[in-house]
């Protein structure tokens, strides 16, 4: 099987941002993990970081009929973007909207998704686990 691994804007700076909230591991450490994972070792894994929101949708609809899912930390793209929504309910594979803390327990502008109702589950407040949640939610599929 073959997954998607996005991670939006200012995921770049794990490890240095905000460690209190999002942790001290870097990307590459949080990335090196994921891969690591021996319930993953028979799936391939893209993995795709960038600030800019018209990456990622190209991203998302680069990889149209190419993956079998995709789990994506969205940043605060997942509470200001329509673009980002419409891509991910325009692809042809299920997505897993995952955030490193809980959105819900944050400031009022982050309770509220615009991409959850497009995604077949949303995680929160898990860590680096909830890309391994959503990878596995993926496999059931």
């Amino acid at each position: 099987m073959r997954y998607l691994v996005i991670h939006g804007p200012n995921l770049n700076l794990l490890g240095r941002r905000e460690p209190k909230i999002y942790g001290t591991e870097t990307l590459e450490e949080v990335n090196a993990w994921i891969r690591e994972r021996p319930e993953l070792t028979d799936d391939s894994l893209i993995f795709f970081q960038s600030n800019h929101e018209g990456d990622l949708l190209d991203c998302l609809h680069s990889n149209y009929g190419k993956v079998n899912g995709a789990v994506i930390n969205p940043g605060a793209l997942a509470h200001t973007s329509y673009a980002l929504r419409d891509a991910i309910a325009a692809v042809d594979y299920p997505v897993v909207e995952v955030h490193l803390s809980d959105i819900k327990k944050r400031e009022a502008f982050r309770k509220v998704s615009l991409i959850a109702d497009v995604c077949i589950q949303q995680i929160c407040g898990k860590g680096k686990m909830g890309y391994l949640q959503g990878l596995k939610v993926l496999k059931k599929k």
